[in-house]
């Protein structure tokens, strides 16, 4: 299993070279930290209409 996993990366590697996989990874992980943050705003939206909000939750204004 190990033995595939690392077949795949490298021909992954060869296939669209370390820079555009670093990208892909960047990308990637934007999108999981948008969708988060969509979910969370979501969440905040509904807990402020309704009066309550969540004890505790910290809110960051990170762009980064």
């Amino acid at each position: 299993m190990l033995f595939k996993l690392l077949l795949v990366a490298f021909v992954l590697l060869l296939v669209f070279g370390a820079s555009r996989i670093s990208q892909l990874g960047r990308g990637v992980g934007e999108g999981i930290r948008n969708f988060k943050k969509g979910l969370d705003d979501e969440g905040s939206d509904a807990d402020s209409s309704s009066g309550t909000s969540k004890p505790g939750r910290k809110r960051s204004n990170d762009d980064g």
